[in-house]
């Protein structure tokens, strides 16, 4: 690729920031918008598990960019031009959709909208793994979700802030702006031609066979149902129970996204340095404690270092798995088998937002985060799978 490092790491950094603004509107105040049009928080659970339908379909998306050069400008490259449009016009289009009197246009709305995300997104990965080295794995990582991150930091607060002084509408075309944020960057990309060794191969797709792969695609569900399955009842739970409002929902997301970058920038290093599979067991550890605690709120001030530190909890974990993905690819199915385990993970994300939304309405807030911590003790009994001590891990599998 015809980039320096520093451009190179500018773009993909850009393109996260893009997809982490679009994070900062779910996190901080998409419940809230739906709620405001009088939905029950069940349709806004269901809301979110068919917006989270492109990224278990993205697996079909990777297996087209792994094999086909659109156009002549590349496998990755006109595929992210097309996602990153898809969404500036679907935010446009937004604000002119009442959820409340026509639900299923803006449930299909927000389906064609994270497609385009979805493809963007899985054709970025694809991109970071072919030009990346085993030894920069980490870092690449670490610089795609806190970048991510960064756009959850920087945007949810000015978004709460745009919303209460401006307007919906406002809010919304400011996110499609900023949506074309990388595009000069990923204009500018000219990919190299392909060696052999990286050419697309349908017999490759054995290396799902492996044991450790299956099982480590089952971790990534089950975190991520636990994850985002808590995060999205954060803020409905604290204007519900201390009655917020949109701006303070807005700074509680800023202060989850910095402990989120945080966590992202410090687990891809810590995996290189103590492994994979203890860095998956401080994962696990950090998390439990972390969703049990946001049970434990008495009062708005007591949320905000225990909001920082789910966030921390949830960079932490996603990018350790997202590391371990990345080492596990094979190089002629890079985006496509990195696509399969990560639409894994979002089949979890899908079944964690409709069964948290489900559990709120039927048990209560506190109990649903306990019920959703406790869930995380599941991921035990997969780790000796994924990380066998008597055998070493095929080289397909790539986990250590």
């Amino acid at each position: 690729m015809n980039m320096t490092r520093a451009s190179r790491y500018a773009m993909f950094g850009l393109i996260y920031f893009a997809e982490g603004a679009i994070l900062s509107y779910f996190t901080a105040l998409n419940s809230l918008y739906l709620l405001s049009f009088n939905l029950k928080m069940s349709q806004v659970g269901l809301i979110g598990t068919i917006a989270l339908i492109p990224f278990v379909i993205k697996i079909f998306l990777g297996m087209i960019s792994d094999n086909y050069n659109l156009f002549g400008l590349g496998f990755r490259k006109p595929y992210i031009l097309i996602g990153l449009l898809v969404q500036f016009v679907c935010l446009l289009v937004v604000p002119s959709i009442n959820p409340g009197k026509a639900f299923w246009l803006f449930a299909l709305l927000a389906f064609i909208l994270m497609m385009g995300q979805a493809l963007y997104d899985t054709t970025t990965d694809g991109l970071a793994l072919d030009t990346t080295s085993v030894e920069e794995q980490g870092t690449i990582q670490g610089i795609m979700v806190g970048g991510r991150a960064l756009g959850v930091v920087l945007i949810s607060a000015a978004l709460g802030q745009v919303v209460t002084h401006a307007s919906w509408t406002a809010a919304f075309w400011g996110l499609a702006v900023l949506t074309l944020l990388p595009l000069p960057l990923v204009l500018g990309v000219k990919e190299t031609q392909r060696f052999a060794e990286r050419k697309f191969e349908w017999k490759a797709f054995s290396a799902f066979r492996a044991p450790s792969i299956i099982t480590l695609g089952l971790l990534g569900a089950l975190y991520s149902l636990v994850i985002n399955g808590a995060n999205q009842i954060v803020n409905p739970f604290l204007d519900k129970t201390f009655h917020i409002g949109y701006a303070a929902a807005g700074l509680y997301t800023t202060i989850w996204g910095i402990g989120t970058a945080l966590g992202g920038l410090t687990g891809g290093r810590l995996i290189d340095r103590v492994g994979q599979r203890r860095s998956v067991e401080g994962a696990l550890v950090v998390t439990l404690l972390a969703v049990l605690a946001l049970a434990a709120i008495i009062n708005p001030i007591m949320a905000w270092p225990l909001v920082f530190v789910f966030g921390l909890a949830f960079g932490y974990y996603e990018t350790v798995y997202f590391a371990m993905s990345m080492r596990s690819t094979d190089p002629r199915i890079a985006a496509s088998m990195f696509a399969i385990l990560m639409a894994i993970a979002n089949v979890g994300t899908g079944v964690g937002l409709g069964l948290s939304g489900v559990a709120v309405d039927t048990i209560g807030y506190r109990y649903t985060f306990v019920v959703i911590a406790l869930l995380n003790l599941l991921a035990l009994p997969l780790l000796p799978v994924i990380f066998p001590r008597s055998s070493k891990p095929a080289a397909a599998a790539g986990v250590q």
